[in-house]
């Protein structure tokens, strides 16, 4: 029988087609760049190092390998993996070993009792056996696309959860900078309004200003008093946003200084639209589109019979002595062949066909997604940088305002209040000027997390502009 079954069992293997569709990558609806030529870029992995601030990169490393959010993709990561291992092993026969070894009495008032035979009955046996599925169909093949696509698929979640993570850090950091900036900024303006103040006493003592001046002069620095304690809650709220990052609440972050941080480079004009495709979310979602397409095979493999190989070798007898010489072995081919399941099978395909058409339109939305979100951080970034000029112009200006505004106040020309609004046109333009930065440093992020990772131009180096602020003892 072993000569006939073999040969039958091997035909089988080797004529079995996989069923479903094989899958085919869609073409992905998008235009071909953000801009005019499309020029040749790279994905920079550790994008956050191009604004050169050692703090920032520490912070980024740390939140990147103590994240209880990222450690816990990896787990998932390992999960996914064993999953396909043991999706793996499918291909192979199991091999079992079953020993049994009994010793029983007969009772002598039963029918079935022989006077000749023994009493006491041992029965001793040990066996491997095996049962083995010959993948005709190709379920097992298409399970392990499943489970490989899956897997693949928890791996660019992980990534997409890293540089979320990096995203995180790099906005939270850059927000407290320009808190930084602006506490710096209010620091000067308190100082220069406590001078103002003295000055208003000085000139109230002499009988040059009225009383209302020494109220007004006495308002401006409470309110910049009040502006620093509400920048300094700003700023701690910022650094327990960090220390939840970094898995470490012991965090202090030295004060610094948006100011002075320098700026990444400017992406160049016509970035090829299919670096997004790199992004981990993106690929995730594809990988997801391959295990669901995979998925209708396996349904569909229950449309026709399986096919088992079944077989055991192994000793039986009825004594220790005899056990060793008494061989057995056993070989078969099973069939299992459904016949009326009640539209089960076609349910089930109708189900993977369904998931199928789902994760399509989740690869395509995803795609769609991302293109938006370059687009709006291209805009947002290219916007920012012109508005931060034209914002230093703003400061440059109210600075000359002021400064005359103080020597007209000084010469008894002008009332404390135009001196007042002098310098809260001032500050306010200063404000706006350290938020300007900040979004175009966020808005750079932004980009770097659309991308996937960022980019890398060989011609490109970053710019260092520092916000001068320098030519004003109010500044």
């Amino acid at each position: 029988m072993t000569p006939r079954i073999l040969p039958l069992a091997l035909a089988l293997a080797l004529a079995g087609c996989a069923v479903g569709p094989d899958y085919q990558r869609p073409a992905a609806p998008l235009p071909e760049s953000y801009g005019e030529a499309a020029e040749t870029a790279a994905i920079d992995k550790r994008w956050w190092t191009l604004f050169e601030d050692a703090t920032l990169n520490e912070l980024v490393d740390q939140a990147l390998l103590n994240n209880a959010d990222l450690r816990l993709a990896i787990a998932r990561v390992e999960e996914a993996d064993a999953v396909a291992r043991e999706v793996g092993a499918a291909w192979f026969p199991e091999i079992d070993l079953a020993a049994t070894a009994g010793r029983s009495k007969m009772s002598t008032k039963t029918a079935a009792w022989n006077p000749g035979a023994p009493r006491i009955v041992k029965d001793l046996s040990a066996a491997l056996t095996t049962t083995y599925e010959i993948d005709v169909w190709g379920s097992i093949r298409r399970s392990n696309e499943a489970a490989r696509a899956n897997m693949l698929a928890s791996r660019y979640s992980r990534d997409a959860i890293r540089l979320s993570i990096a995203g995180f850090v790099s906005s939270a950091y850059l927000a407290l900078r320009a808190v930084d900036a602006q506490l710096a900024v209010a620091a000067e303006s308190l100082a220069s309004r406590e001078e103002s103040l003295q000055l208003v006493k000085t000139r109230l003592d002499a009988g040059y200003v009225s009383p209302l001046d020494l109220h007004e002069a006495s308002s401006a620095v409470a309110g910049m008093q009040a502006a620093i304690i509400d920048f300094r809650r700003q700023r701690d709220l910022l650094e327990h946003q960090l220390a939840l990052l970094t898995a470490n609440p012991a965090l202090k972050i030295a004060v610094g200084d948006l100011r002075q941080l320098p700026l990444p480079p400017i992406p160049p004009a016509g970035l090829p639209a299919d670096l997004i495709e790199a992004r981990p979310d993106v690929r995730e979602a594809e990988q997801r589109l391959v295990a669901a397409n995979a998925s209708i095979g396996i349904a569909k493999a229950g449309y026709y019979p399986r096919f088992m190989l079944t077989g055991s070798l192994g000793n039986a007898s009825k004594s220790l002595g005899d056990f060793l010489g008494a061989g057995t072995w056993t070989v078969g081919l099973g069939l299992f062949m459904p016949l009326l399941d009640f539209g089960r099978t076609s349910a089930r395909v109708d189900q993977a066909t369904a998931l199928n058409e789902q994760s399509l339109i989740a690869w395509q939305n995803s795609l769609q997604i991302a293109y938006k979100e370059v687009r709006d951080a291209l805009v947002n970034l290219h916007r920012n940088s012109e508005a931060e000029a034209a914002r230093a112009a703003l400061v440059a200006d109210t600075r000359d305002a002021l400064t005359i505004y103080e020597h007209r106040y000084a010469e008894g020309y002008s009332s404390y209040l135009e001196v007042l609004v002098a310098q809260r046109n001032h500050n306010d333009a200063l404000e706006a000027l350290i938020a300007t930065r900040q979004a175009r440093l966020t808005a750079a992020v932004d980009l770097f997390k659309a991308l996937g990772g960022g980019w890398q131009a060989a011609s490109e180096e970053g710019e260092a502009v520092a916000v001068a602020t320098d030519a004003h003892p109010d500044n």
